[in-house]
């Protein structure tokens, strides 16, 4: 084994000599520990090393310090060793500092300071392990290169079987750069139930291509109107106010046993794996999270904001898609698509949490939830009718209480508007809104068939008028 060191740059004595304590506690003698106390003399000592034949798994610097500061130490160094892996302690440390070093260093770890002892020793376990598999990868792989290069001289004669070595030379480098890519890209970006479902024990076990067909219930939920809330905020106001609201939101998902699939701009979605009953309990504490956040915003002189979720169950794949240099999770289904178009639902309802029959049917118990089928729509792709329902337990208790009292009538209102039967629509539709004028559903309906009607009528008199020719 050759000889290892890791450097630490700090200007600060005190704290480097913390950083050589706490790793040698970690490491004993199995790593040369050097320390420089400013960027140019961290250069020097690691261009030193490097001329002795020492192999440097890893660099941790300070931000800032006299003369160069820690982004530029790291760029330096990875240009003298480009495999050694960067962390960079980040007291000061400007945003764009780290994201320099992201793009032009190939930062492994950023570490606030003051550090936790704990945290610095995982990480930089962490660190090595990945220094040394991917050394090891790349080992492994430059040997069977070579041990194939062997191969083609001995059977030049033979070029069925040249052609056959190529093709195996291709298909493991291929090999080797999406299992490099996904062990640094996935270990941060993959939810660990996604890897379970796809029955790998870790991220460096996924490959391009694996998928598994499950039942599953999809969430998805997004902000309202948010377009028009993010014209009066900065940028920088925009992603604060987004990733409040999911800070909030993404507890509700995770204690009832489900997990963010993705975030797409404003909106979520959740997979459950567990039961359906686990998606409509999250979607009725998110909305009852959403109501709390609220009452937080409108005391500080915000606008509140309204939220639409819709829940389908049905059989999904899930799986990766991408190729060698970039790969992503994705969910592949009719019952996704149909997730999203509940989702719009809401707004043209004016409801917050929409099922569909699929949900409804798994549910234990639907007498549990305050639940009245809210409308028949048909879906691209699917043949016939789907019914949807409003599940309204995270409303205001007088409007769910009105919602209860009056469903009989709203759903008897629903099968005269389907049969274009207005006349007798109208008359529910409008008790339903005397008992409860909150009743934004029923408001639609009213409208639609007050509209309806009154188009009726007007063809009616075009059809019926008489012209008089003089």
């Amino acid at each position: 084994m050759s000889k290892q060191a890791i450097v630490c740059v700090d200007d600060d004595a005190t704290v480097l000599r913390s950083l050589k304590t706490e790793l040698k506690q970690a490491f004993g003698d199995r790593y040369l520990i050097e320390m420089a106390e400013d960027g140019q003399d961290g250069i020097d000592l690691l261009q030193e090393l490097l001329e002795a034949d020492y192999e440097v798994p890893l660099i941790i610097t300070d931000y800032i310090m006299p003369g160069l500061k820690g982004d530029e130490v790291l760029k330096q160094a990875h240009l003298l060793s480009p495999n050694t892996l960067k962390i960079m302690l980040t007291g000061q440390a400007t945003m764009d500092a780290v994201i320099s070093v992201i793009r032009h260093a190939n930062l492994y770890r950023y570490i606030p300071k003051p550090w936790q002892a704990e945290d610095l020793r995982l990480t930089v376990v962490e660190a090595l392990t990945s220094y040394h598999q991917n050394k090891e990868l790349l080992e492994t792989r430059q040997e069977l290169i070579q041990t194939n290069q062997k191969l083609e001289q001995m059977n030049q004669d033979q070029a069925t079987l040249i052609k056959e070595l190529h093709e195996n030379e291709r298909r493991l480098k291929q090999f080797t750069d999406e299992l490099f890519t996904v062990n640094q890209a996935f270990s941060r970006f993959v939810p660990r139930q996604f890897v379970q479902l796809l029955d790998r024990d870790s991220v460096a076990e996924v490959e391009l291509g694996d998928q598994v067909e499950r039942e599953m219930s999809v969430l998805f939920a997004d902000i309202r109107g948010f377009t028009a809330l993010s014209e009066q905020m900065t940028p920088e106001d925009t992603f604060q106010f987004i990733n409040s609201f999911f800070r909030r939101m993404e507890p509700a998902i995770r204690n009832h046993n489900g997990f963010i699939d993705k975030y797409i701009g404003d909106a979520i979605m959740a997979l459950f794996n567990a039961s359906a009953e686990d998606a409509l309990a999250a979607g009725i504490t998110m909305l009852k999270q959403l109501a709390e956040y609220n009452g937080t915003r409108t005391s500080r002189g915000y606008q509140p904001i309204e939220m639409g979720i819709g829940i389908n169950t049905g059989s999904l794949i899930l799986g990766t898609v991408g190729s060698a240099h970039r790969i992503d999770t994705t969910v592949i289904s009719d019952a996704v698509n149909l997730a999203a178009r509940l989702e719009e639902l809401t707004k043209q309802y004016g409801v917050s949490l929409v099922i569909s029959q699929d949900t409804l049917s798994q549910l234990e118990d639907p007498d549990y939830y305050a639940i009245r089928l809210l409308d028949q729509v048909q879906v691209r792709g699917r043949t016939g009718w789907v019914r949807v329902f409003e599940v309204f337990d995270a409303d205001p208790e007088e409007i769910s209480r009105c919602k209860t009292a009056t469903r009989r009538e709203f759903e008897q209102a629903q099968q005269f508007y389907h049969q274009n039967n207005f006349q007798k629509a109208i008359p529910l539709f409008q008790v339903c809104l005397a008992q409860n004028p909150g009743d934004r559903a029923a408001q639609t309906y009213l409208y639609h068939s007050q509209r309806s009607i009154h188009q009726e009528f007007r063809h009616w008199r075009l059809q019926n008028s008489t012209r008089i020719t003089i």
